[in-house]
């Protein structure tokens, strides 16, 4: 007897969503006819997973909405849901009232494949790589045990703390990059337009009268302004040969590794990854979806790719029966404290709740870290910065301040 997932009219009018066991798709619509459904879809075996389904869609366009309006979209469909109102009625509604022109047309290309007798779950995943998977995911769960209102407002709890972190990632490092930006400017003003001008008033000291510092800095003006015509072009197209090299797969994999290595920021992408794996896997778990199917989705969340190819042997060992937490260490970047929180967990049978502990502890522990770096970021670029502006200072201050001790010992 193989599962069928089955998409179903209600003699009452309503569009519902059943799971049902039978040897075949003809076996199942007969039954369902039988009892008095008017059937619109029977999604076959082979698709039937919660891993499979949302695989749909993959090829297509990967057009993101924004997290704001696909929060605000969530929470209003979970509310509908809740109050009673069809599924497709909601969509109608949301889509409607959307702000967002992206969600407006992805909500009606999901109207008319709900209209064509395709569950909720299925319009979502067919919509090309749009909705992350843990979401389509989710929503299959939901419609399997019957609660997808309890489903959604769980996914919106999720996606809400997923904003809340990254605005908090956002804000503090605006403030270290703003000042970068502002500190580089202030350096190529003075070495580009104030030192060469500055540099004509010191041709009457002579060279062999000038301080050091000053023969330096002014060699150094003269060569950029001079060589600035071809220099900016080579560095124009250095950087846009590197923006291409790190969208590559070899790119992108040996800048991710490249961070883990460097101090405060390694640790932190880490505690990232933790809380949001974690939180992921904590999420599926709660929609019933197994823990073998849960964890190839939410490895998907994992965004650091060095990260993501250690884990690779945790799906296999998983599938072999080996426990969860072996399975984790395996992968070898996993804190040995989660490891514990997570072994615990397993052994007591409550997986879920401990997952979400560890989500929660590692949040805060981010935030943390990510408090430090910035303080640690901030002087930093102040003192490294400051530095140069007062070499270059120095350096045009230094022959006036010797030309007018020279005068005044004559």
């Amino acid at each position: 007897m193989a599962e069928f997932i089955c998409r179903l009219g209600t003699p009452a009018g309503e569009v519902i969503t059943r799971t049902v066991e039978a040897a075949g798709v003809g076996e199942a619509r007969a039954r369902l006819e039988r009892e008095g459904f008017k059937v619109f879809n029977v999604t076959p075996p082979k698709t039937s997973g919660v891993a499979a389904l949302t695989r749909f869609g993959g090829r297509g366009s990967h057009t993101r909405v924004k997290a704001n309006d696909f929060l605000l979209f969530n929470q209003q469909l979970a509310a509908l849901i809740r109050a009673g109102i069809p599924i497709l009625q909601s969509i109608t509604m949301l889509r409607k009232r959307s702000p967002s022109a992206t969600l407006r047309a992805v909500l009606s290309d999901v109207e008319e494949k709900i209209r064509g007798g395709a569950a909720l779950s299925q319009a979502f995943a067919e919509q090309g790589g749009i909705f992350p998977r843990i979401y389509t995911a989710s929503i299959l769960a939901g419609e399997r045990s019957g609660a997808l209102d309890e489903v959604l407002a769980r996914y919106v709890s999720y996606q809400r703390r997923n904003v809340g972190l990254r605005r908090k990632i956002r804000g503090a490092l605006a403030y270290p990059a703003f000042l970068l930006f502002a500190s580089f400017g202030m350096v190529a003003f003075l070495t580009i337009y104030v030192v060469p001008r500055m540099s004509d008033l010191f041709q009457g000291f002579g060279s062999n009268k000038l301080p050091t510092l000053t023969v330096i800095v002014v060699g150094i003006s003269q060569w950029l302004t001079a060589n600035i015509y071809w220099l900016a072009p080579v560095v124009i197209a250095s950087v846009i040969a590197l923006v291409l090299w790190s969208r590559t797969p070899g790119g992108k994999l040996t800048i991710d590794r490249a961070l883990l290595k460097i101090p405060l920021a390694g640790k932190l992408l880490v505690q990232l990854s933790v809380a949001q794996v974690t939180r992921s896997l904590a999420t599926l778990l709660a929609g019933g979806i197994t823990l073998v199917e849960s964890w190839e989705i939410a490895a998907e969340s994992i965004t650091n790719r060095e990260l993501r190819r250690r884990s690779s042997a945790i799906l296999p060992m998983i599938r072999e029966g080996r426990s969860f937490t072996e399975s984790l260490e395996s992968a070898a970047w996993v804190p040995e404290l989660a490891l514990d929180m997570v072994g615990v967990g397993e052994r007591s049978g409550s997986l879920r709740e401990m997952l979400d502990e560890v989500s929660v502890f590692y949040d805060a522990e981010s935030e943390v870290r990510l408090e430090q770096l910035t303080t640690t970021l901030e002087p930093a670029i102040l003192v490294v910065m400051g530095g140069v502006v007062v070499l270059i200072l120095l350096s045009i201050y230094l022959p006036i301040v010797q030309s007018i001790s020279n005068a005044s010992m004559r």
